[in-house]
């Protein structure tokens, strides 16, 4: 197939264009600078230079195209206060893309995430497909544009949404877990909140990447998979591991205390969100193969210098 591509250059896309390239496919990538172009020229993709506001480009790209795989997602806005913004521009880019492969019978996959849908319970493909999806902030946003997703089955697309947990982990990583590393570092103790038990789950980020070519490729008309290699990890067995490495002592961290300790990450240390990923794993026979998060942690690359 010719695969258009969202987040090409990204972490998880700079893995899928490769994968997909192995697979036999075409992939045409979108690329926001020169410096990703020039990665997704030199990774063997095609170039299609643009933004995730430029709605006529994707939706061209799309008609172009036999199958979309949408990463893209403008993280650095969310992360700034701006989640609202983010999921608009995200759900614009959704909408083009059903009205462009409606009919079609074409494949779309939308990467979408795990994290609020069911704290504090192991979460399954089940969940959040159906029924209100709430407001316009946090993950009910995204999960109203999951659900619009899984609808374009009844427009003729073999539409398939792949959550993503909030790790997902690889040498490279620029993400929660390292963050947790450079909080150790600077704070010289290996912190978890509370009793630590609370559970993240996590994918390597190789594992990831093909269980999107899998979905491209097989993965039913409004079908939900989950990247789950670990279904759940204590964040204090993170520390631990941490605290190994860095040759630091391992502690609680008091919940008045999380602002002032974590940062950044005080929202994300306390979640307890475990999932699932076995109605996936039997659907596509997707068998994660690469270190799960503790083994991938004890690798060493997590501790070099930045």
């Amino acid at each position: 197939m010719r695969v258009f591509v969202t987040g090409a250059s990204g972490w998880i896309g700079s893995a899928l264009v490769p994968e997909l390239l192995d697979a036999g496919h075409q992939v045409v990538g979108l690329a926001r600078t020169d410096a990703s172009a020039a990665a997704l020229a030199a990774a063997g993709a095609q170039v299609r230079r643009g933004t995730l506001d430029d709605l006529d480009v994707l939706r061209t790209a799309a008609a172009e195209s036999d199958g979309v795989v949408h990463l893209a997602f403008k993280h650095d806005i969310a992360f700034s206060g701006d989640f609202a913004g983010a999921a608009a521009a995200d759900r614009r880019a959704v909408e083009v893309f059903g009205d462009a492969l409606a009919g079609s019978d074409r494949p779309f996959v939308l990467a979408s995430g795990i994290a609020g849908l069911a704290p504090g319970r192991v979460l399954t493909e089940r969940d959040g497909v159906s029924g209100p999806a709430g407001g316009q902030d946090g993950p009910s946003a995204r999960m109203a544009t999951a659900q619009l997703t899984l609808s374009f089955a009844d427009r003729g697309i073999r539409s398939s949404v792949l959550r993503l947990p909030p790790t997902v982990h690889g040498d490279g990583d620029r993400g929660f877990v390292p963050g947790l590393v450079d909080v150790a570092r600077g704070k010289g103790v290996a912190g978890y909140l509370g009793t630590g038990d609370n559970r993240w789950p996590a994918v390597h980020r190789l594992d990831a990447a093909h269980l999107f070519r899998l979905a491209l490729d097989h993965a039913p008309a409004g079908t939900v998979l989950h990247a789950i290699g670990d279904e759940g990890v204590s964040l204090r067995e993170v520390a631990e591991v941490i605290g190994r490495h860095l040759n630091l002592a391992v502690a609680p961290i008091a919940a008045a205390d999380a602002a002032a300790h974590f940062g950044w990450l005080a929202g994300m240390v306390g979640l307890d969100i475990p999932a699932s990923a076995e109605a996936t794993r039997e659907l596509l026979d997707w068998k994660p193969t690469r270190p799960g998060l503790l083994a991938d942690l004890d690798e060493g690359h997590y501790f070099r210098t930045r």
